[in-house]
């Protein structure tokens, strides 16, 4: 994991950010792609505040997607050769997909990749810090069906918490916020950050539901992003 030398940032994003190069960075060295062969992709944990409440960026994936059709997930996809690393990747795809001005984000971190067997991809989680939001938007509707700034607040009340259950019968965490059902690897990213970063609240992990008909969950059978 890479930290810059880094910005101002809030407490709150300050605790995260810790967290991130800690505990958390610990726990991802388990969930690294098992070879080389997975393909490199990254994806932007873009936090930012709205009148001084913190939120987090996600986008609502397009229902005709061959992968992760119709999912809450952070903006993100495949690295392209001009990329020039996991930094790149983040925005340019963040800004294809949400209209997002990379000019206004401060890089945080650069996290561990993190494997989604489902799809074979490497995921590279950057971590930033919105410092000059602006307006964002459906860029491509082939690609995207929303764009949501979610409170932090909205996904740590327990009242939003919840496990779901996979056809696999595997199961993961999942949040209900500004009417996204988030699972699979974007909600996994967020459960454990929050637990690491100490903001996760109690809340009643017994409360398991089945995958709803719909979810996005085609091919995978389990958790992705």
């Amino acid at each position: 994991m890479t930290t810059p030398a880094g910005p101002r940032l809030p407490d709150w994003l300050r605790r995260i950010a810790d967290a991130a190069a800690g505990e958390w960075a610990k726990q991802a060295g388990q969930w690294g792609p098992p070879d080389d062969t997975a393909r490199e992709s990254a994806v932007l944990l873009l936090f930012g505040e709205t009148d001084g409440e913190p939120d987090v960026l996600l986008i609502e994936r397009a229902a005709g997607l061959r992968n992760h059709a119709g999912q809450a997930a952070f903006p993100g996809g495949g690295a392209d050769p001009g990329d020039g690393g996991p930094v790149g990747t983040a925005l340019r795809e963040c800004a294809e997909e949400t209209g997002v001005d990379p000019a206004g984000v401060e890089i945080v971190a650069t996290l561990p990749p993190l494997w989604v067997s489902v799809s074979n991809y490497a995921v590279t989680p950057v971590l930033a810090w919105w410092r000059e939001p602006c307006e964002v938007r459906v860029v491509d509707p082939a690609e995207v069906a929303s764009v949501h700034r979610v409170p932090v607040s909205e996904l740590t009340d327990p009242a939003n918490r919840l496990q779901l259950r996979y056809p696999s019968g595997h199961e993961g965490p999942a949040f209900r916020a500004s009417g996204l059902l988030i699972w699979g690897f974007t909600a996994g990213v967020l459960s454990t950050l929050f637990d690491a970063a100490g903001i996760a609240e109690p809340w009643d992990r017994t409360l398991v539901e089945p995958m709803p008909t719909g979810a996005g969950l085609s091919r995978e059978g389990r958790g992705g992003s």
